[in-house]
């Protein structure tokens, strides 16, 4: 294993909420992700424009995100922990569009559960395609939120 990747392994174990996210991520699993999120988390995207309220919304688009954004070669490149939460760069291609974001992820006080989710997006390519792929993963019309 190399540097960065143990680096990443050993800040997941840090937050056993964080684990729990990447266990998520790796297994698409939508009843892995019930478990990690508060009841009243805030989960803000760039393809909505309002923050969305509550388990049941943040599940449904973080568990669309996940379907959406995880084609081979998606991968968390860096991952920054602290008491709050952590910060998650990822990286990914799809249609061509190199897509670079952060999951900015805030926890509770004890770090057994999700309290808010940010996600941050570039370049405006990337927002486009995504807001189109979202808005067919969940069967919307484009114009999310």
């Amino acid at each position: 294993m190399n540097a960065q990747a143990n680096n990443l392994a050993t800040a997941a174990s840090a937050m056993p909420v964080m684990q729990g996210w990447h266990d998520f991520v790796k297994s698409k699993d939508p009843t892995a992700l019930a478990w990690l999120l508060h009841p009243d988390v805030v989960f803000e995207s760039p393809v909505l424009h309002t923050p969305q309220h509550g388990r049941d919304i943040t599940a449904k688009y973080l568990v669309a995100a996940v379907n959406v954004l995880t084609v081979p070669g998606f991968k968390y490149a860096n991952e920054w922990q602290n008491e709050g939460g952590a910060v998650l760069e990822f990286r990914t291609e799809i249609e061509g569009i190199t897509i670079n974001g952060v999951d900015l992820i805030a926890v509770n006080e004890d770090r057994t559960l999700i309290t808010g989710f940010k996600v941050m997006v570039r370049p405006l390519k990337a927002i486009q395609l995504l807001q189109r792929l979202m808005a067919q993963e969940l069967g919307m019309k484009p114009a999310l939120g």
